[in-house]
C-alpha cells in the first residue's frame, strides 16, 4: 500500500490503477478508498488514484483539524499522480474538489456528483442546527449518536438508523465519526461557496440524480451556476447512492475530452 505525506506529517494512504492520464477519486462521508466498481470502470481510460481521507481507513490524522490541511492532502495526491491530474468527487468529498481546485493549479478538470450545499434549498438554519449538535456530541464523545445523528441529517428513517447500530459495521461507522466534523467544516454554511468558486480556472461537469432529494438537485443546480465554465447534467433515475456503471460512461467522456 503506497503511503505519502501530506504537508502537516500525516500519512495519507492511497492506491493507483489503470492506464492513462491520471484521475483522482473523492470519497464523502463515512467513506474510505475501495477498489470498487466506479474505479474499475475508470481504469479502462485513466490512471484512477484513491485515497483515505484523514482520520479514515489507512490514513492518519493531526490535530487540529482545518480545510486546508484536506486541501493539502488532495494537492499531495494530485503530486503522486505526477502533478497534474483530473479530479472527481462525490458528495462532501466534491464540495472539498470545488474548493481544492480554486487554489491547485495542478487540477486539470473537475467533476462534482451532488455537492450537499443544502442551504441553498432553503435548509440554511436546519444546517445550522446540525452542525451545532453535531459539534456538541463529538465533544461529548458520543460517537455512535454523532454517526446517527448524521444518517439521519441526510434522511435514513429513525427505525433503519436504530437497527443499523445492531450490526457489525457499526463500531467502524463510529471509528471515524470525528470525521463528520471534517465533512461539517468542508461545507461550512450550506450554500455554495461562491468567491472560490469564480476562482476555479478549469473546466467542470456537476452532476444530480434524477431520483435524488430535490435538495441535492437545487444544489447542484447552484453550483454550476457559480463556476465560470461548467456544465449541469442529470442522470436519470439515479439516487445519491449513484450506479457505477450509470456514472462511469459520463465521466469518462467528460474527462476524455
Amino acid at each position: 500500500m503506497p503511503v505519502l505525506t501530506s504537508a502537516d506529517g500525516t500519512r495519507i494512504a492511497y492506491q493507483s490503477g489503470g492506464r492513462g492520464p491520471a484521475l483522482v477519486l473523492v470519497d464523502g462521508a463515512l467513506c474510505h478508498r475501495s477498489s470498487g466498481p466506479l474505479a474499475a470502470l475508470l481504469e479502462r481510460d485513466f490512471t484512477v488514484y484513491a485515497y483515505d481521507r484523514r482520520g479514515r481507513g489507512e490514513s492518519g490524522d493531526t490535530a487540529p483539524f482545518a480545510v486546508d490541511r484536506e486541501i493539502e492532502d488532495l494537492r499531495a495526491v494530485v503530486a503522486a499522480a505526477g502533478g497534474r491530474a483530473a479530479v472527481h468527487g462525490i458528495s462532501s468529498g466534491a464540495a472539498l474538489v470545488l474548493r481544492a481546485a480554486a487554489v491547485e493549479p495542478g487540477i486539470t478538470r473537475i467533476s462534482l456528483y451532488e455537492p450537499p450545499f443544502v442551504a441553498e434549498a432553503g435548509r440554511a438554519a436546519e444546517a445550522k442546527e446540525y452542525s451545532a449538535r453535531l459539534q456538541e456530541l463529538l465533544s461529548a464523545g458520543r460517537r455512535g449518536d454523532a454517526v446517527a445523528l448524521f444518517l439521519a441529517h441526510v434522511g435514513v428513517p429513525a427505525p433503519a438508523v436504530a437497527a443499523m447500530r445492531g450490526q457489525p459495521h457499526w463500531p467502524a461507522f463510529e471509528a471515524i465519526a470525528p470525521t463528520l466534523g471534517y465533512d461539517d467544516a468542508v461545507l461550512a454554511d450550506g450554500f455554495v461557496p461562491r468567491d472560490l468558486a469564480r476562482q476555479v480556472g478549469v473546466p467542470a461537469l456537476v452532476l444530480a440524480g434524477g431520483a435524488s432529494p430535490p435538495e441535492l438537485r437545487a444544489a447542484a443546480r447552484a453550483a454550476a451556476e457559480a463556476l465560470p465554465d461548467a456544465v449541469h447534467r442529470t442522470l436519470a433515475d439515479q439516487t445519491h447512492d449513484v450506479a457505477a456503471e450509470a456514472l462511469a460512461p459520463v465521466l469518462a467522456e467528460f474527462f476524455g475530452g
